[in-house]
This record gives C-alpha cells, structure tokens and sequence, in this order.
C-alpha cells in the first residue's frame, strides 16, 4: 500500500514539475526587455507613438485581445508585431517572448515606476 501511494504522490509531483517549469519568468524577461524592446519603450514609454505606451490604459486601449489576457495579449503583439513595431517571433523563442510578456505586465500593473 506504502508503494501504491508512494508511487501516486510521484506522479502527481512530476505532472505538477512542468507547469511550474513553463511559468513565466519576469526577471527574465526585463533582460530581454532591455536587450530588444528598451530603445523605443524605456520606461514603458514609446518612441515612435507616444499613444501608445506600455501603460494598463494604453494597452487596453489598443491590443484588442488585452482583456482575454492581458500576458497572452502582450505576447501576441510581441510575435507578430503591428505598424511599427517589428516581429520578434523569429528572433526571441516563445519561452523568452512569454517572460517579456510576463515582465510587461508586471512593469505596467506597478507604473513603470
């Protein structure tokens, strides 16, 4: 029986391990925020369009899907990019994207502050 449920709590160790392994890292992800997005968002700022900031007000504003998730949403744009801001979905894996997404939202929950 001590078997049985050893084997049991194994199981559900190891199906636990990789969810925690997938989440995102947002520290991380600042460092590829600032390695690839920093010269036209620092400070969650824009360069290019100053509508549109990396502020909770200006993503909800214009990421259609931001209230579907907001990470999922961030990530999206960082993919695929939009008007002028380039595609980084054949430059940065989808584990790094997820982190700068995770990072986003964490810097534009707290204000950039």
């Amino acid at each position: 029986m001590r078997q049985l449920i050893a084997a049991a709590l194994a199981l559900v160790v190891g199906l636990m391990a990789p969810s925690v392994a997938m989440a995102a890292d947002s520290a991380h992800g600042g460092q590829i925020f600032s390695a690839n997005c920093a010269a036209c968002h620092a400070g969650g700022g824009n360069v290019v369009n100053g509508q549109r900031t990396l502020s909770q007000d200006d993503l909800k504003a214009y990421l259609t899907n931001y209230n579907d998730g907001h990470e999922e949403a961030i990530a999206y744009q960082v993919t695929n990019g939009k008007n002028g801001m380039p595609a980084f979905g054949g430059n940065l894996s989808a584990d790094d994207i997820a982190d700068v997404a995770a990072y986003v939202e964490s810097q534009s929950v707290n204000g950039w502050a």
